[in-house]
């Protein structure tokens, strides 16, 4: 992700730290945790009731019903008022379905929704030169993930739901009676004014409504409905009451009218010129085409502003966002990513998983991952529920795999995954068909300038802190070695779907140490024996003599990432260390099709034809950890980004396996030779 960004400065911050008083007479501050926290860590301490005095603040939540206690104490004491709203990116609901807001807005001027007087968003836009060209970046980079994981106020819509077919003039509904449209200078006949000018500027058109996701949910009404739709034009106008991506309607959209819906920013950032009918924070500023004229005044508007000045504004540094993994404040664009985490999860999970060939127990952990919309099944069946099966993609049946960031301990001794893998087209480790990792790493062949900076900072990362997909603790230095070449060579488990998919004509520990010899007779080899067969858990395991009449040294109880620094090359058939040794920068030699084989990256002794793009390692890495798994922080039990998941695997400990887990774990050593009882 791109760097934190430090709020922007606020007088609730004092040289000594302490917390700036902030009086309350609405019970619902007591009932929201998480805007609680955020006001707390931007410098305010919340205190009910009492007289705040002349020097006082007084918070209240944007211009509700309920804001008219604090604001008739304001009067009366000549205390300051704080006005707090919700961020532009809020949550994946909206908050009267329970959701917590991701950020706020906190405002001492006014409301960034109230058009007719300034506030702290329109000083910004009217005075902050917008001339960094590190801000404007991060501006472009923030709209473009925006765009490309569908994120909007609130997140929950689904990509894949059908849309109009382009070429139609998208009008925006809101919630009757709103603050915003209030305040925006409008009421229930601006909006028929705007349906009556989008016929008419566009005669013959087809015209979509779109409603507001509380009215989709049953919860407000909105000014639009199907018995107004029916009487204003029959078959020329469609109420669109479904949770659609709000990017890919406006991409097939003509025109787009609003009176102030945040609908018409997203309208802004997706290159539209909106019509706009109100007095939202977004007009005014050369970006819209604005049919109801500003209140004069001196401090007004008339700037003019380009989209990415306006995402700097709005988005990185007016709000305040809150980070739920760290409690803590954090940028823009590290919210983004949380909300991301968090509709992809709901996307792929709202409709509910039925899962074949789970074993006992990962269960739980399972239910953890992909059951927090919708409580998992693990019995056969029919019905709406997705089909899950472990390993490859079935027929009717998406395939699930650990993540290639996993824990810190074994899958084989029990320790559950930190990230699992979803594949609707095969699996990543299986070259006989594509998988979607696959197409993953074709689209990822060019990078934006924001993409390749998170990939960079994420590697390097995972190569400071010596990760590797289960990071277990071991032996960090080599041997005293004769000189040469030195060569790692990776062993496996000869029975792993891995191996028997895409290993190729060798197949087994014995058969690459005798093609690594053969091919490369005076380098130093070190054979790593793999950790599940080490410990007894799998099946691959040569005898010292075996080994040692190919390799220099058996490297037993190893670092895999430590080792990875001291070694010119590895060899391996399908082995994960052989991307890993990638990302550190080590040359891979491959006997057999692993996914990161075939990329123009590995000297690869078999090949996939259809594998033809040349990619870079950042490309390669971003398809493989940021756009291919998902993850999900033990700590907090919610989904996130990668960078949250690194963070956990770079903290001692790590393994959340219950002691029975450890036991069962135990006894299963003593049943290697027959996994099917316990994997």
């Amino acid at each position: 992700m791109t760097p934190e960004a430090a709020p922007q400065s606020d007088p609730s911050e004092s040289a000594t730290g302490e917390l700036q008083p902030l009086h309350f007479y609405n019970a619902g501050f007591l009932r929201q945790k998480r805007v609680r926290r955020t006001l707390e860590l931007s410098g305010y301490r919340l205190t009910p009731l009492g007289d705040p005095g002349p020097g006082g603040l007084i918070g209240v939540w944007g211009h509700s019903p309920y804001a008219k206690r604090g604001e008739a104490v304001a009067e009366k004491s000549g205390a300051s008022l704080l006005r707090i709203e919700d961020a532009f990116l809020r949550s994946l609901q909206p908050g009267r379905m329970g959701e917590p807001p991701l950020g706020l807005t906190l405002d001492r001027t006014g409301c960034h929704f109230d058009g007719t007087a300034p506030s702290d968003l329109e000083r910004l836009l009217k005075t902050h030169p917008f001339d960094d060209g590190a801000l404007l970046n991060r501006a472009r980079g923030l709209r473009a993930r925006m765009r490309e994981a569908h994120l909007s106020k609130y997140a929950a819509c689904d990509p894949d739901l059908p849309l109009p077919d382009p070429g139609y003039v998208l009008v925006i509904d809101q919630l009757r009676g709103d603050a915003s449209v209030r305040l925006g200078g409008a009421d229930a006949n601006t909006f028929k004014e705007m349906l009556y000018w989008a016929q008419e500027d566009h005669p013959g058109a087809r015209i979509v409504i779109k409603t507001h996701p509380e009215t989709q949910g049953g919860k407000r009404d909105g000014y639009y409905g199907a018995a107004d739709v029916a009487a204003a034009a029959p078959g020329r106008i469609t109420l669109l009451d479904t949770p659609v991506s709000p990017w890919l309607l406006l991409e097939g959209a003509v025109a787009v009218y609003t009176v102030s819906s945040q609908l018409g920013f997203e309208a802004i950032l997706a290159g539209h010129r909106p019509r706009v009918f109100g007095l939202p924070f977004y007009a005014g500023w050369d970006l819209s085409d604005d049919r109801h004229p500003l209140p004069p005044g001196p401090s007004r508007r008339g700037r003019r502003l380009t989209r990415t000045q306006l995402t700097a504004g709005a988005l990185l540094l007016y709000p305040r966002w809150y980070d739920p993994y760290e409690d803590r404040l954090c940028g823009a664009e590290e919210a983004a990513e949380a909300l991301a985490a968090r509709a992809r999860a709901w996307r792929e999970d709202r409709h509910g998983w039925r899962a074949s060939n789970i074993r006992l127990w990962k269960r739980r952990h399972f239910q953890a991952f992909f059951g927090q919309d919708s409580r998992m099944r693990f019995s056969p069946g029919t019905g709406p529920q997705r089909q899950m099966s472990w390993g490859g993609a079935t027929r009717g049946a998406v395939g699930v795999e650990d993540g290639f960031l996993r824990s810190r301990g074994l899958g084989a001794e029990l320790v559950p995954p930190l990230s699992l893998t979803l594949d609707d087209l095969g699996i990543y480790y299986d070259p006989r068909r594509e998988s979607r990792l696959e197409r993953l790493i074709t689209a990822r062949a060019e990078l934006r300038p924001d993409q390749l900076l998170r990939i960079e900072r994420l590697i390097a990362t995972i190569r400071k802190s010596g990760l590797s997909k289960y990071n277990l603790e071991g032996a960090a230095t080599l041997p005293r070695l004769r000189p040469g070449r030195r060569v790692l060579v990776p062993g496996q488990v000869e029975d792993d779907a891995s191996v028997l998919c895409g290993a190729g004509p060798v197949r087994s520990n014995l058969e690459l140490l005798q093609a690594v010899r053969k091919v490369e007779p005076d380098a130093v080899v070190l054979y790593k024996p793999h950790p599940d067969v080490e410990r007894g858990l799998r099946p691959g395991r040569l005898e010292d003599d075996q080994a040692l009449a190919y390799a220099d040294e058996i490297l037993t109880a190893a670092d895999p990432a430590a080792l990875l620094e001291q070694v010119d090359a590895v060899w391996t058939m399908t082995s994960l260390m052989g991307f890993e040794a990638l990302l550190r920068g080590v040359e891979v030699i491959c006997t057999g099709l692993p996914f990161y084989a075939g990329w123009g990256l590995t000297r690869d002794l078999d090949h996939v034809p259809r594998r033809r793009a040349r990619v870079s390692l950042e490309s390669l890495a971003h398809a493989a950890l940021i756009d291919y798994p998902r993850y999900l922080d033990p700590v907090t039990r919610l989904p996130c980004p990668v960078e949250v998941a690194v963070r956990r695997l770079q903290q001692p400990g790590g393994s959340d396996a219950g002691p029975g887990l450890r036991a069962l774990s135990k006894a299963q050593g003593l049943l290697a030779s027959r996994p099917g009882l316990w994997r």
